[in-house]
């Protein structure tokens, strides 16, 4: 095949492509940010010029997704799995049952869900599932109307399924981890009592985890939740109880401010849509070379898993398929190692004419190989 790569392009599923106007900006304050003579690597996190930076991250984000003031914004670090323990030592207690409700349909949603079996008694909203391929319909949901929560992951990057609607909780607190579409679209945070992201994916780099939550959801954590986890006193202390990820929510700021630059989540989402109908077409067209098994309508725009030649996936034309992909300078293609295949990850910082190039030579291997 014809080589056209002129540069190597990150689908990588997190860390994930950062823009390369950040990347710039990081290297140029590197040693010495804003003229203080020292790097954010440096920097007292109780600083002014610190405190500068966080407020400006937070602000921006605070813009971004239009954040009601009742809710709190803080940045924690052990990443979306930390905020597996920490959703439920913080709001489980918010009933005397002790009771949450999960709706797992992927092995993130899947993890959280056991993780929260220490702490309480764990709902599964839907029947065990044989395959995490779509999202049942609400009308055959087995919801716990005295839960004190109801958790749900937006978008499973590994199996490539992403709600499309907010679930309906008749009061219960909904609680939703993000991390791999947040900011890739408006979101009504009014409909949430927690959000959290990993910032690893849209948002900036590995290190920082938001949590966006109800000021009216904090003071219930269990007697044994560790401080650095309690959201009262996280956010009592403006995020800096202890030492935070600095640099990390620094990089965050970076990436908000070129989100504004570039039209905001509703652009975000508006480039979402392109780059994923770019992939899923030929995915579609391609007459079963490329086979995606998630339903249609729950389809990831974020994550894309497909298998090449059949169902299951022929092993010799996907391998076929990554070394001559890694040759064009597309990085990152394979897919989890739980489920085999290949996945593309489509988010904020790969461009449409990015994708485009991927979509070409997708079509240029099934013309060579089908």
């Amino acid at each position: 095949m014809e080589n056209r790569a002129k540069q190597v392009v990150n689908f990588g599923p997190g860390p994930a492509k950062l823009p390369p106007s950040v990347l710039l900006k990081a290297q140029e304050e590197l040693i010495n940010y804003n003229g203080t003579g020292i790097s954010v690597l440096e920097m007292s996190h109780r600083s002014s010029d610190f405190t500068k930076i966080m407020d400006k991250t937070e602000n921006l984000l605070r813009e971004l997704l239009n954040i009601p003031e009742n809710y709190k914004v803080i940045f924690l670090q052990g990443g979306g799995s930390g905020q597996f323990s920490a959703v439920p030592l913080n709001l489980i207690g918010l009933k005397e049952a002790k009771c949450a409700d999960y709706i797992v349909t992927g092995s993130w949603s899947a993890k959280a869900a056991k993780e929260a079996e220490k702490y309480g008694t764990v709902n599964l909203v839907l029947k065990k599932l044989e395959s995490y391929t779509g999202i049942p319909d609400p009308s055959d949901w087995n919801l716990n109307p005295d839960a004190s929560y109801i958790y749900y992951c937006a978008n499973e990057t590994i199996h490539g399924v992403e709600f499309d609607f907010i679930p309906e909780t008749k009061g219960v607190v909904l609680v939703c981890d993000m991390s791999s579409n947040f900011l890739s679209k408006p979101v009504d945070v009014s409909k949430y009592g927690l959000i959290f992201a990993g910032a690893q994916k849209n948002i900036g780099c590995a290190g920082v985890t938001v949590v966006i939550v109800r000021e009216d959801l904090l003071g219930f954590a269990l007697k044994e939740c560790p401080t650095v986890l309690d959201f009262k006193i996280q956010a009592g202390n403006n995020s800096v109880y202890n030492t935070p990820p600095s640099f990390s929510i620094y990089i965050m700021g970076l990436v908000l401010e070129w989100i504004k630059n570039n039209g905001g989540a509703e652009a975000m989402e508006k480039h979402s849509h392109a780059k994923a109908a770019l992939i899923y077409d030929v995915i579609n067209e391609s007459d079963g070379f490329y086979v995606c098994p998630v339903v249609p309508k729950c389809r990831s725009k974020m994550n894309i898993p497909f298998r090449i030649g059949n169902v299951k996936g022929d092993d010799v034309l996907e391998k076929k398929f990554l070394d001559e992909a890694s040759k064009m300078g597309f990085l990152s293609l394979k897919g989890h190692r739980s489920v085999g295949g290949i996945r593309p990850s489509l988010y904020n910082a790969v461009t449409v004419e990015e994708t485009q190039l991927l979509a070409r030579f997708m079509k240029d291997f099934t013309r060579a190989n089908k």
